[in-house]
């Protein structure tokens, strides 16, 4: 099943056949002072040198968000979109807990983009998915719903089942669903990173939709978090993960993603590997 999302320029192809796509995370204010500052300035020089440095190290889709305490987030979207699209060509991932930013988006952006995101929630549902329709965008759906987030398979399972119907009956095909089981902290849960695993293989299995993660929530709290991410995500492309939103800025987590694919024989003699490991390390022998 192949989820194609697209800027004027470049479309991107997602799926389990294909080589690991990253969505860049790094345009997104949570945690990142200097960014949420660079926003409230208006200051998209900011997010274009995020942009241009996602781009480089990897990053094949941008998530862009701009949620800011007292900003017009409908309006800085508009403004992040238009300055991300002048440096870079990658599709674009609109990012927003607030399906009005989510319209305005939407309505500025010329390709086919990756909506971020619906839940089983019934009034997300309601709001997010006639959005995603009425723009034939495609959209990340959480496995979390009015109860919470479940630490279940079964349930996660059943809330992705519900959001890939409730998709269909307004016309989203499957292939434009990319499901996030929703990884948690395995040093809150032991069983946190055994559930996700099982998540991921039990809604590839059931539904064969592409899917994503969020890694660094595995790992909080933990000593040595990005080998901890790196070791999670290798794992989770053998259950089913095709593009998970990470920093392709960390070498290990993209080093990680690539001989994933490389050993899943993704990647054609193992350039993808080496023309990479050539660019990070250009005085290697």
């Amino acid at each position: 099943m192949h989820t194609r999302v697209s800027s004027e320029h470049q479309e991107v192809i997602i799926g389990p056949d294909q080589p690991v796509v990253i969505i860049g995370e790094r345009i997104n204010p949570t945690g990142r002072k200097k960014l949420a500052e660079a926003l409230e300035r208006g200051d998209m020089a900011f997010v274009q040198e995020d942009a241009l440095k996602q781009v480089k190290a990897g990053a094949q889709i941008l998530d862009v968000n701009v949620g800011v305490s007292g900003a017009d987030e409908s309006a800085l979207m508009i403004e992040a979109l238009q300055a991300v699209r002048e440096v870079v060509q990658a599709p674009l991932c609109i990012d927003s807990a607030n399906p009005k930013v989510l319209a305005t988006g939407l309505g500025a952006y010329p390709g086919k983009a990756l909506v971020n995101s619906v839940n089983g929630e019934e009034a997300k549902l309601k709001e997010v998915l006639p959005l995603v329709a009425e723009h034939k965008a495609a959209v990340v759906a959480l496995t979390m719903d009015d109860r919470g987030i479940p630490t279940d398979v079964p349930t996660r399972l059943a809330i992705a089942e519900k959001i890939v119907n409730e998709a269909a009956r307004l016309g989203i095909p499957a292939e434009d669903v990319i499901v996030d089981p929703l990884a948690m902290s395995v040093a809150s849960d032991d069983q946190a990173g055994a559930g996700a695993l099982a998540a991921l293989t039990q809604i590839r299995d059931k539904l064969g939709v592409n899917q994503t993660i969020g890694a660094s929530n595995v790992s909080y709290g933990l000593p040595e978090r990005r080998e901890v991410n790196g070791v999670f995500l290798a794992m989770a492309v053998m259950c089913g993960l095709t593009c998970p939103i990470t920093d392709p800025s960390l070498w290990p987590i993209r080093r990680t993603l690539l001989l994933a694919d490389l050993f899943l024989g993704k990647d054609e003699f193992a350039m993808n590997y080496i023309t990479a490991y050539r660019e990070q390390n250009p005085d290697a022998d």
